[in-house]
């Protein structure tokens, strides 16, 4: 149980935090936590009898003692639908319920059940709806029947909806997240996907919606409380991988430049392996319309020498637009201009390498768009939901290359329990040139290290027989199942778990690219890697450790059973 309370025990590591502190009003919600986590787990019964705090001789702490009442465990008995409008039939919606006879009582299932009944009548047309569940418990038989009474609720419209708490941040900022507006009929889906895009905007640590009731019975004010956070950031950045050795990065960004929701970034990084510079500029709402526009230019620098003996050197921009098609539906637009050049080859690197080398600079005019369906909890460490992408990129508008290429993905996350989490991914790929145009070295895709652990970067794929130098693929597929976990530690530790299993392919090289006389390595066979990892948010940076172990693989595939990473920015 003190796991599941917010106070904590007084400890010498919680320097970094105030949850040991005392506070009344946390032991208030303590108290609230306390009953939601018996009434999910079949108390239906319980109750918090007392909570007290009580000072120590020293009069420098506090011993807390909450007294509870657990009771029985109870089942859900009878579950049934009750409409009492005329046109709404309850059979329509009975695949909403979550709650099932003779399975453990949870308090949370119902409530669940009521918003997901409530979205399924606003679908079918029925707005205004007002579900009450009528709970039946049988203190005998130690089960709980419940019916959810279906009611026309009363029309009630916006008169009004005020902002405070903004100091830095325009109100139009705020109101243009908004799925309601002034005058429009209320709608509680609406306002909670209202509080949920202005969180995810990280402008604020808080966000507070309320009702009041407005002029009259059937108008109500809304009262939008946010408190401000910073949202300007200076970092310095070190730390280690095994893919690119020591990592050094320098990055200012501003989220939210002058309050108008703009994002401006310059940053630059140096490792053993890459240096970069880039520099990006987001405007949200484009000309005053749901457009994000914005701008990125980059120069990086590559070092390929142990996977394929060259460098490679990147300069260009991109110009992108990205509009909301609906809710959940987004298309994001872009053209790109750059250059690639291969330089510093080894002498006794590929002949495929060494030919393209010989090419020179090359320039790629491109335009490209992905279409994204995000239906997931949170972008950030997803709980739940799941997350579709497609997108395809036309080179030839100019340019020395033309190619198209497409890609394609899904992620789905699905919650065990409230603290194991069930994922399973997948991603597609493929590329071909347009009018018998090759595609080159530097545009084939690369698998291998982050994306399919087990394997080096670039560790599958084709590959020349003689040199073993990656050569990249035009074809690929690769998966993940995962299951993630908490290892049992105190949750502000922030310390998971993970078992995972990767698999996937590569393959595919135009055959007017390998020159005669090399021995291409090209098997579309499956690859597949099983293994454990634990991840750290410490207070220095994110930490992440991995242990992989190939299961399916060719001869001439590179292996990495460990992987290892740390960066911290301050």
């Amino acid at each position: 149980m003190r796991e599941v309370v917010a106070t904590r025990e007084s400890r010498w590591y919680r320097f970094f935090t105030s949850e040991d502190n005392y506070d009344p009003d946390r032991m208030t919600y303590d108290r609230e936590l306390l009953r939601k986590h018996y009434l999910t787990n079949g108390y239906a019964d319980f109750r918090v009898l007392s909570s007290v705090a009580d000072l120590t001789a020293e009069r420098d702490a506090f011993f807390i003692t909450f007294t509870v009442d657990e009771g029985e465990i109870y089942q859900f008995g009878k579950i049934d639908i009750e409409s009492r409008i005329r046109d709404l039939v309850p059979d329509e919606l009975r695949d909403k319920l979550l709650t099932t006879e003779g399975e453990t009582y949870n308090a949370e299932l119902i409530e669940k059940t009521i918003d997901r009944l409530t979205d399924a009548a606003g679908n079918l047309g029925y707005a205004f709806v007002d579900i009450r569940p009528v709970l039946k418990r049988d203190r005998e038989t130690h089960t709980v029947s419940i019916t959810f009474q279906i009611n026309e609720a009363p029309r009630v419209y916006v008169e009004r909806i005020n902002i405070t708490g903004n100091v830095r941040t325009l109100d139009e900022v705020i109101r243009r997240e908004f799925r309601l507006s002034e005058g429009d009929a209320f709608n509680t889906a609406k306002k909670e996907r209202s509080k949920q895009r202005l969180t995810a905007l990280g402008f604020f640590e808080k966000v507070d919606i309320t009702q009041v009731p407005g002029s009259s019975p059937d108008r109500t004010v809304m009262n939008v409380d946010v408190q401000e956070k910073s949202t300007g950031e200076l970092q310095l950045g070190a730390g280690y991988s095994t893919s690119e050795g020591v990592i050094g990065e320098v990055s200012i960004r501003e989220r939210n430049l002058l309050g108008r929701g703009q994002d401006i970034r310059l940053a630059g990084s140096l490792s053993q392996k890459r240096t970069q510079v880039d520099f990006g500029f987001t405007e949200p709402y484009f000309l005053g319309r749901n457009v994000a526009a914005g701008i990125d230019l980059f120069n990086i620098d590559r070092d390929y020498q142990d996977e394929a003996g060259y460098d490679l050197r990147r300069i260009g921009g991109s110009l992108r637009a990205g509009f909301q098609i609906s809710e959940f539906l987004r298309m994001t637009t872009r053209y790109t201009l750059r250059q690639d050049e291969i330089s510093n080859v080894d002498a006794l690197a590929s002949s495929v390498v060494k030919e393209t080398a010989e090419e020179g600079a090359l320039v790629t005019s491109l335009v490209g768009y992905v279409l994204a369906y995000d239906r997931r909890d949170r972008p950030s460490r997803p709980t739940d939901g799941y997350y579709l992408f497609f997108g395809q990129d036309f080179a030839g508008l100019g340019g020395d290359v033309s190619y198209v290429r497409s890609t394609a993905g899904a992620n789905y996350y699905y919650p065990v329990t409230d603290e194991i989490v069930f994922s399973l991914s997948g991603e597609a790929g493929y590329i071909a040139g347009i009018e018998n145009d090759n595609v080159r070295l530097n545009d084939r895709f690369d698998v291998g290290g982050q994306n399919f652990r087990g394997f080096k970067d670039s560790g599958i794929g084709p590959r020349d027989g003689i040199t073993r130098d990656a050569l990249g693929g035009n074809i690929y597929a690769i998966g993940s199942v995962e299951l993630s976990f908490p290892l049992g530690l105190p949750e502000e530790y922030g310390i998971r778990a993970s078992v995972f299993s990767d698999f996937g392919t590569l393959y595919g090289i135009d055959k007017e690219e390998v020159p005669t006389g090399v021995a291409l390595l090209n098997d579309k066979s499956l690859r597949a890697s099983a293994g454990v990892g634990i991840s750290w948010d410490s207070p220095f940076g994110p930490i992440r450790v991995d242990l992989a172990m190939p299961i399916v693989k060719e001869k001439y595939d590179e292996s990495q059973n460990f992987r290892f990473s740390f960066g911290t920015k301050f």
